[in-house]
């Protein structure tokens, strides 16, 4: 088994869980990722392969472009992407298509260029509902949302001319030079019709947060969100120290590759501090926290999230998929605070469940997130919470998501 990744933490990590409940059943399984997350992948029993180097991981983090709403897709395409397409390939060809099977993400471009070109099997992994353009959703893509009134013809047109437009002038030149060096015919499309599998896809959170669209690609399985990869770290002392100390606290986090969030830390500590509520900081960048901090505040670089938040208050989050699956399942209230990429939309489903509110980064005042926070609070909101993380069930989740692979080697 292959599991062809790409991204920060919350998009790797899952990868690893189905890969742990892979070899538990006896498959030999590699993960393509970059070796910035080599040892959470060892640790998990499975062989890395590298893509890029941990230089290039940190560089792609720094870049300010990948939180914009306008440039974050070129700057991902360009930096991550790209790069990775022609190594996962590579190494793909040395493999036998007869005893493979490789799930990828719909980013994997090489994954999906070897089962073309090699015939092996191929499941595609998507993490998120916004890795497929559907015109019964109206994701939020970028700056701009379409109205919500326009009949699902107009929404498919509007996509189109996003893939046109928007994302084919980024990928279709890398990716049809590439199929050129291999004798293959240009494609058109690549991000919204190409790349997912033709064979079989596995969407890993559950329907009722996204159902299956008319539209998504074939061969559709929702397996619910599958786990971290964390559950059995224990937490730090301080922050088991900090959690005894008093009432629980909001934490506040924007990511494990934000790099360029501490308005948005201040402003939530801030906000804390009017309603004399306690804030732990969670963020390996410790120059994103304010100094000096209030005795009422936790700096954390890292905390197993199955352990630490469901002993807390809130969540203040960017509305990445990984962390959004963590709350959920911890069963607190969501603050959500989008940038880019999948996020405002994965926002916009937790308001639609009555588990969250939205303020996006210019409007993250201490008073707005204060208030906000207030709403949140309220004994309905935790008790809808509370509903939907007894829904969560991360382990069957892993174990379905690992039938589907082990079924795609036997078809």
């Amino acid at each position: 088994m292959v599991l062809a990744t790409l991204g920060s933490a919350g998009d790797v990590l899952p990868f690893v869980a189905v890969g742990s409940e892979l070899t538990s059943r006896g498959h030999r399984v590699s993960v393509t990722a970059n070796p910035a997350f080599r040892e959470p992948v060892e640790a998990a029993g499975l062989e890395l392969v590298p893509t890029g180097t941990v230089a290039d991981y940190e560089r792609t983090t720094a870049d300010p472009g990948l939180w914009s709403p306008v440039r974050s897709f070129r700057t991902v395409v360009e930096r991550a992407v790209v790069p990775a397409m022609r190594p996962v390939y590579e190494y793909l060809t040395g493999l036998d298509p007869a005893g493979t099977v490789v799930a990828g993400s719909v980013f994997a471009l090489g994954a999906r260029i070897a089962h073309e070109r090699h015939g092996f099997p191929l499941v595609g992994v998507h993490l998120q509902p916004t890795a497929f353009l559907s015109a019964y959703d109206n994701a939020e893509l970028g700056p701009v949302r379409a109205p919500s009134w326009l009949p699902p013809r107009l929404h498919a047109a509007r996509l189109a001319a996003v893939d046109r437009w928007v994302c084919d002038p980024v990928l279709a030149p890398p990716v049809n030079a590439f199929r050129a060096e291999l004798g293959l015919r240009p494609v058109a499309r690549v991000f919204g019709r190409w790349a997912p599998s033709p064979q079989s896809n596995l969407g890993l959170f559950p329907d009722w947060f996204a159902p299956v669209r008319p539209d998504w690609p074939v061969n559709m399985t929702l397996t619910g969100f599958v786990a971290a990869g964390d559950e059995e770290a224990e937490l730090p002392t301080a922050v088991e120290a900090f959690l005894s100390g008093g009432a629980p606290p909001v934490v506040v986090t924007f990511g494990s590759s934000m790099r360029h969030a501490r308005n948005l830390f201040a402003a939530v500590l801030g906000a804390n501090r009017l309603r004399g509520r306690r804030t732990i900081l969670l963020t390996r960048f410790a120059e994103q926290v304010p100094d000096p901090l209030p005795a009422d505040a936790l700096h954390v670089g890292w905390a197993a999230m199955a352990r630490l938040l469901p002993r807390v208050a809130a969540v203040v989050h960017h509305g990445g998929i990984g962390t959004v699956a963590q709350v959920l399942r911890a069963g607190v209230p969501h603050l959500v605070v989008p940038f880019t990429h999948d996020q405002p939309d994965n926002a916009n489903r937790l308001v639609r469940l009555g588990v969250a509110e939205r303020l996006d980064p210019a409007r993250l005042s201490p008073d707005a997130a204060a208030t906000a926070l207030d709403r949140l609070l309220r004994p309905g909101v935790r008790e809808r919470c509370a509903t939907y993380a007894a829904r969560i069930d991360p382990a069957a989740a892993v174990r379905a998501a690992a039938d589907v692979i082990e079924s795609a080697g036997r078809a």
